[in-house]
């Protein structure tokens, strides 16, 4: 009868895996495969947008080029969430809640007035710690400070800075706080003075100062290549195969990032997507 059966419904029984007895197997799996299909059309021929700002921010983040020479973790421009997300002001919100939720971190960045980077905070932490581990202090108790820094410090203040007596306050919950303690931070390159008001910091992502000089040599680049061009424009498959003399970064970084800073502009085409240099 079970033959009969099973030759009347014309299938067999899929054979069990251990996902079937394992419910965080199908959640892994599950998961690669969005970012699979993420990643599968994150550049397709007839968009470049997402509907949501967290499901960006994983996407990106899976795209991060490999760098060569630089070990820093990946990073988003916020500018490139804008390019991604057709609603600013929802990124906006959603960016701050992610932040008190303590899921990710922004840095003002001296690349451009309104440049801001968003990592992780998993990401952040880890290349903080990396960074805490190449700096040699030779005095180990001054080199307190940067678990003082992480505990007493990145929990608290979700801002992308931070006044120098608020700094001492904060430190000053894990010991006695001495200047040589703050400029231990900063030649660590955890934090940097702000140029205008020397009582105020920005935090900083460790060791991202030689991409920084390269994101703003790409974006350069990419505009002159583009300026180049008869009509000021290139279909999308054709310009991501070009590489950039300039910037570590890979181009699509680059273009998503120009795109939400408003210098270049999507257009449909019978031959594909357009990018096209703006003109306003």
């Amino acid at each position: 009868m079970a033959e009969s059966s099973q030759s009347q419904s014309g299938r067999k029984k899929r054979p069990r895996s251990e996902s079937d007895d394992d419910p965080d197997a199908d959640a892994d799996a599950a998961s690669l495969q969005s970012i699979q299909l993420g990643m599968l059309f994150l550049f397709s021929k007839n968009d470049l947008t997402f509907t949501d700002t967290a499901i960006a921010l994983q996407m990106m983040k899976a795209q991060f080029p490999k760098l060569d020479k630089v070990v820093v973790r990946p990073f988003i421009l916020r500018s490139q969430l804008y390019s991604s997300v057709k609603d600013r002001t929802q990124v906006d919100r959603d960016l701050e809640s992610l932040k008190k939720e303590a899921v990710v971190r922004v840095f003002k960045l001296n690349t451009g007035k309104d440049d801001h980077a968003i990592m992780f905070m998993d990401d952040y932490l880890a290349q903080m710690e990396n960074a805490v581990k190449r700096y040699d202090v030779k005095d180990k108790q001054l080199s307190e400070v940067f678990d003082w820094f992480k505990q007493y410090v990145i929990k608290s203040k979700t801002d992308v800075s931070i006044s120098h007596p608020e700094l001492c306050s904060l430190l000053s919950n894990g010991g006695d706080v001495t200047e040589k303690h703050v400029t231990l931070l900063i030649n660590a390159g955890l934090l940097t003075r702000q140029l205008i008001d020397q009582n105020l910091y920005w935090f900083v992502i460790p060791n991202i100062g030689s991409i920084l000089k390269g994101l703003s040599q790409g974006r350069k680049e990419l505009l002159s290549l583009i300026k180049r061009t008869k009509y000021k424009e290139m279909v999308l498959a054709n310009l991501e195969k070009k590489r950039l003399r300039l910037s570590p970064l890979d181009i699509r970084f680059h273009i998503r990032d120009l795109i939400g800073s408003g210098l270049l502009k999507t257009v449909q085409s019978p031959i594909g997507l357009l990018i096209r240099l703006s003109r306003d």
